[in-house]
Order: structure tokens, then C-alpha cells, then sequence
């Protein structure tokens, strides 16, 4: 089995203590690990991948709390740093009916921002193996650079490009800034995962199909494309599938998408040639990840939400057998 890198930042999410309000009404909160690279990094660990995380944490309780939690559910560490330059980032969080969220982030610097390149240079990827990364921290800092290094280390020994957007602007100066990055990104991937919510905007093209075919650029062979509870589409330049996803009482959709990317480029991974799939290995793909996302929005957070593999295949064959 292939290994599974990814980089960027891992962050405390403080959870309301209620739902259907704004933010600025939220009485309490209840604190839970988050950020989506790290999320990416535990979905695959949870799967009984093998994954890596690579970042940077504040010298405080919660960068300690977030090293615990990777390795308690067995993600390696040994690329993520500490630092008493800047503490580890926080994101308030509110939850409307819907499980839709409002954030409110504390990094001004985080630490994972203070990740350099120099730090990340000699990570041994291996033909096969994945990074993934999103682009939260692909803003104007050190840990955007350390990106670049990681990429290209990546590449130049064969390990496969995973990246997902993640769109955040309130993390941005502007939303030109951010989409301009995105776009600088997207050609150094070999797989692109967009949502239904982002595609427009990282985009600039109103249609949707336009608008996916844009992506393919430079290295893009794969773009997955996620619709919420409407399912999931891969698309390759040869052919599309698609699954219509499965219908749950949603509560919070944090790390639903993460939780999705996370399981499919799992299953790549134990694949000994992905040039070789067929559409129906991919409609298989999306089906498991589309039923493991879709679990993890019937609970509360973004890790302790994460089904087991069995879980999802019971989950498959009770909507299968009630279709």
C-alpha cells in the first residue's frame, strides 16, 4: 500500500452549543480538532491507510491536543514541527439547521504558516504515493513556499498530486488574491477536487461543464466533482461517471468534503496501477466515499464523526436493498 502525505494546516475548531444561530449569539463551544489537510490525514489512517502529516504547531496545549489526536489514530508525525512564534490556529465555528457553518479564524500568524521550506526538503515520497494538500495555506507566508518544495519533491519521484481548494475567503486580503492562487495550483495536480459551491468562483465560468473542463491544465487528469447530498462526479478526459449520493439527517456537515477526498484517494492507493481503472472502479469509488462523507455529517465534528469501513458498507447495502 501507497503512502498518503498531506500538508497544510491543523487548527482547533470550537463547536456551538447550539444550532440555528449566528455566531456572535453561540453562548458556549466544545473543542474539537479540524483543519482540513489534517482531517485528510486522519480519514486516511482511519481507513487502515498509511499517512503522514506535515505542518507546523504552536509550543501550546492545543498544538499538544492535535499532535495526541493524530497519533492516537495513528498518523505519523515526524514532519510536523512546533514553534513559540506564533500559536496554534483556532477557528470559531456556528451551525445553522442545515448543518451549514459560519467561521471565525485566529491566526494572525498561525504556526502552521511559519512552515519553511527548508523544513520539508528531504521528505522520501516514493513512485505511487500521494500528497494532497488544500489552499488555506497557500497564502502570502513561508508555509505557501513550503508547498511549492513539497510539490516538487513529490513529483520528481513520482508520487501522485491530490489538491482540494477548500475555499475560505475570510482567510484571504480579497478574493482576487485567493483565486489567482488557486489557479497557480491547480496545474501542478494530477487530481482536482472542486465542490458545486466553489466551482464558479475558482473558476470565473458560470457553466457548469465549461467550467469543469477549464480545470484540465497542466498535470490535471482527474477532477472530482462534489455536489453536497446531490453526490459526486470524477471526470477524466475520456470519460465521465457519476454517483447521485445518499439522502441523510444532516447535523453538521464539518469535514464532510475532507472526509470524502480522504476515502478516495485512500482506495487509490491500494490500487497497483491507477492508469488502468475503469469507470466502474471509479463509480465504486465514489459510491464508498460518497456514503462515508455522507455519515460523517450525521454527527457532531470533523474526526470524532468518521465511520469505520464497515460501517459504510452496512450503511451501502441498507440503501442499496432499500432502493
Amino acid at each position: 500500500m501507497k503512502k498518503v502525505y498531506s500538508i497544510g494546516e491543523a487548527l482547533i475548531d470550537f463547536i456551538p452549543s447550539v444550532t440555528d444561530s449566528d455566531l456572535k449569539d453561540v453562548p458556549s463551544f466544545r473543542r474539537v480538532m479540524g483543519g482540513a489537510p489534517a482531517n485528510v490525514a486522519m480519514t486516511v489512517s482511519k481507513l487502515g491507510g498509511k499517512s503522514h502529516f506535515i505542518s507546523k504547531l504552536g509550543r501550546d496545549a492545543f498544538g499538544d491536543h492535535i499532535t495526541e489526536q493524530l497519533e492516537t489514530y495513528g498518523v505519523d508525525t515526524r514532519y510536523v514541527f512546533k514553534t513559540a512564534e506564533a500559536n496554534t490556529g483556532l477557528a470559531f465555528v456556528s451551525l445553522k439547521k442545515d448543518g451549514q457553518r459560519d467561521f471565525s479564524f485566529y491566526r494572525k500568524p498561525s504556526a502552521d504558516m511559519l512552515l519553511s521550506k527548508d523544513e520539508v526538503a528531504d521528505i522520501p515520497f516514493e513512485s505511487g504515493d500521494i500528497l494532497h494538500f488544500c489552499s488555506v495555506d497557500l497564502i502570502e507566508a513561508p508555509v505557501k513556499y513550503a508547498h511549492k518544495q513539497v510539490i516538487e519533491d513529490a513529483v520528481r519521484h513520482g508520487a501522485v498530486i491530490s489538491f482540494d481548494p477548500n475555499v475560505r475567503l475570510p482567510l484571504w486580503p480579497d478574493e482576487a488574491s485567493c483565486r489567482d492562487t488557486i489557479q497557480s495550483f491547480i496545474p501542478l495536480a494530477d487530481i482536482v477536487k472542486v465542490s458545486d459551491e466553489e466551482l464558479t468562483f475558482i473558476t470565473g465560468i458560470e457553466d457548469e461543464e465549461a467550467a469543469l473542463q477549464s480545470l484540465f491544465q497542466g498535470r490535471v487528469n482527474r477532477v472530482i466533482y462534489t455536489k453536497g447530498k446531490k453526490g459526486a462526479m470524477l471526470l477524466t478526459k475520456d470519460f465521465t461517471v457519476s454517483h447521485g449520493g445518499f439522502k441523510v439527517e444532516a447535523i453538521d456537515t464539518t469535514g464532510a468534503g475532507d472526509a470524502f477526498i480522504g476515502s478516495f484517494i485512500h482506495q487509490l492507493t491500494k490500487r497497483e496501477r491507477q492508469d488502468v481503472l475503469t469507470e466502474e472502479d471509479y463509480r465504486k469509488m465514489l459510491t464508498f466515499s460518497n456514503a462515508f462523507a455522507a455519515l460523517t455529517t450525521t454527527k457532531h465534528g470533523a474526526v470524532e464523526s468518521l465511520p469505520s469501513i464497515d460501517d459504510t458498507h452496512v450503511f451501502i447495502d441498507k440503501m442499496d436493498n432499500n432502493a
